[in-house]
C-alpha cells in the first residue's frame, strides 16, 4: 500500500492523480477504467477541500492506494466536517442541460464510476472514503 498525506489544496490534486493513475496501471485496469478512477478520486478530493474543510489550506488529505489480484482500492482520509452520503440527493438528470445544477453531481458520479464506495466517520474524528474498482 502506498500512502501520501498532502495539504487540502487544489495543487495537491496532480500528485494524487499521478499516484492513482500509476496504481491503476499496476492493477491492470484499462485506459477507460483508469480515467474513471482518476476522475472519481479527483472529485472526492475536491469535495474534501470544498465541503469537509470549507476551502483550501484548512486541513490535510491522506490518499492510500492498494493493488490486489482482483481490484484497486483507494482510501481517502481527512479531518474535516463529517457528512452522511444518504443525505446527498440524486441529481435531476432528466432536465435540459441549462437547468441542471452545476453542483451536486459529483457524489452521484463517484457512485456510478466505482464498483464499491464506502464512507465512515471514525471515532477519532476522521472521514474515511473507500473507493474500489474491480478488474
Amino acid at each position: 500500500m502506498k500512502t501520501v498525506t498532502l495539504p487540502g489544496e487544489y495543487k495537491s490534486l496532480e500528485k494524487i492523480s499521478n499516484i492513482v493513475v500509476q496504481a491503476a496501471r499496476e492493477a491492470g485496469l484499462n485506459d477507460l477504467d483508469t480515467y474513471e478512477v482518476d476522475l472519481a478520486v479527483d472529485e472526492a478530493c475536491c469535495n474534501i477541500i470544498d465541503h469537509a474543510y470549507g476551502g483550501e489550506g484548512l486541513g490535510e488529505m491522506q490518499c492510500s492506494v492498494e493493488v490486489s489480484d482482483d481490484k484497486l482500492t483507494v482510501v481517502l482520509k481527512d479531518h474535516g466536517r463529517p457528512f452522511d452520503p444518504a443525505q446527498v440527493p440524486e441529481p435531476e438528470l432528466n432536465l435540459p442541460i441549462e437547468k441542471v445544477k452545476r453542483r451536486g453531481v459529483g457524489f452521484f458520479l463517484m457512485r456510478k464510476i466505482m464498483d464499491e464506495l464506502h464512507y465512515k466517520h471514525s471515532p477519532e474524528g476522521d472521514n474515511i472514503l473507500v473507493l474500489i474498482k474491480h478488474k
